[in-house]
């Protein structure tokens, strides 16, 4: 592991270094805010001669990602980001990229889905997005958000899963925050990422048809393929992480925990909040507490196993959402939890707490008041309501 100086970057910063550290080949870009800052500074980078890479400022991002899987299946190491409606119009594409085999490297500046307009964090972007098929990480720092994009290069790539990924950051809680990093070399970054090799580009001596039509004797089985990918996906993560911990001195699992080992009440989420909560959890382990935080890196797939590994040790959850499956049972991933639970017959009460929609602050004092309600719920053995809107104004 070399030594390297210390940088200040906001999220998008650093996120476009880490990208030209990638050495990407193709970039296809359409601003939208909070990621703009990303596509340019990666412009500049191609300006200056920085990244010899081929720079695609398309009308939309539903080009952009098209532009990005045509790339994919030509060769190219690949990179395009967006957020929000800029996520929506390119839904139809996200299935595509996947299920045509397209590796693919997004960051998603998480944002609020309109109406009414909001540029401001949420997760309901990513969350229409999960079940396209798509690897979908997410960060808590900014240093994660820069580590993490090399990470999601290596799995996508793996020719044992080749499949587009994204890295999640807040935004603006990320994306326009300057936090110091400690970056990897170039020299390191090549080593972890060498250039790209595809056994089936696009070739015009040897013309081959990409995405053809399938019919009710075939799809299926294109269908379980896809999905037997996906299955592999936390083989090669675990391999992606340790060789990452080599150069970089950095660790990575499917998430970050504080607590967990002793736990009796466990607060799981995904994003920046993390950081949050865990700083309110050291305190109140002061008080005798035993709380536990877990934040997820890895979303999708679900790291099934290893969330049973600790939900099993505990006597309450609250799993916290950043987003609304609207019609359904409350948020995303506390649907997700609620299933690991039951087909692993795991019977702890659980709770969804709904927070932070559109940007709303969420402050140390309600990261405690939050545990504290976790710790009751295990003493108690359940939770007077499913589903809370915290800070909801009546």
């Amino acid at each position: 592991m070399t030594q390297v100086e210390r940088l200040a970057f906001m999220g998008d910063e650093a996120v476009a270094y880490a990208v030209k550290q990638c050495n990407v080949d193709v970039i296809a870009a359409y601003p939208i805010t909070p990621q703009t800052i990303i596509v340019e500074r990666l412009s500049e980078y191609v300006a200056n001669g920085e990244l010899d890479a081929a720079f695609i400022p398309v009308e939309s991002e539903h080009s952009a990602i098209s532009a990005c899987v045509g790339a994919s299946l030509a060769g190219a190491r690949v990179y395009t980001s967006t957020c929000s409606q800029g996520l929506a119009l390119m839904h139809e594409i996200l299935h595509a990229a996947s299920s045509m085999r397209a590796p693919i490297g997004m960051t998603i500046a998480n944002r609020s889905l309109n109406a009414p307009l909001n540029i401001h964090c949420e997760h309901g972007d990513v969350m229409s997005a999960r079940d396209t098929g798509w690897i979908h990480l997410f960060a808590n720092n900014v240093q994660q958000a820069y580590d993490l994009t090399f990470i999601s290069f290596k799995i996508a790539e793996d020719p044992k899963i080749l499949l587009p990924a994204s890295v999640n950051i807040d935004a603006f809680v990320l994306s326009h925050s300057v936090e110091p990093i400690t970056p990897i070399t170039d020299e390191d970054a090549e080593k972890y990422l060498p250039p790209r090799e595809y056994e089936y580009p696009i070739d015009p001596d040897r013309p081959i048809t990409y995405g053809t039509m399938a019919l009710p004797d075939t799809y299926m089985e294109f269908k379980m393929q896809f999905k037997e990918a996906l299955d592999r996906v936390p083989e090669v993560f675990e391999k992606a992480v340790k060789e990452y911990e080599k150069i970089s001195g950095r660790r990575y699992w499917y998430y970050e925990s504080y607590g967990v080992d002793d736990a009796e009440a466990l607060v799981i989420m995904l994003g920046s909040v993390y950081g949050t909560v865990k700083t309110a959890a050291k305190r109140l382990r002061g008080e005798g507490l035993k709380v536990g935080v877990m934040g997820l890196t890895m979303f999708r797939p679900l790291p099934e196993k290893e969330l049973v590994k600790v939900l099993r040790r505990v006597k309450a959850v609250i799993i916290m959402d950043r987003a609304y499956s609207y019609g359904g049972l409350g948020g995303p991933l506390y649907t997700d939890i609620i299933g690991v639970l039951y087909r692993n017959g795991i019977r702890i009460p659980a709770k969804n707490i709904v927070y932070g929609l559109g940007g709303r602050d969420f402050k140390l004092d309600e990261a405690e008041a939050i545990l504290r309600m976790a710790e009751k719920g295990a003493k108690e053995g359940g939770f007077e309501t499913h589903v809370d809107w915290w800070g909801v104004k009546r």
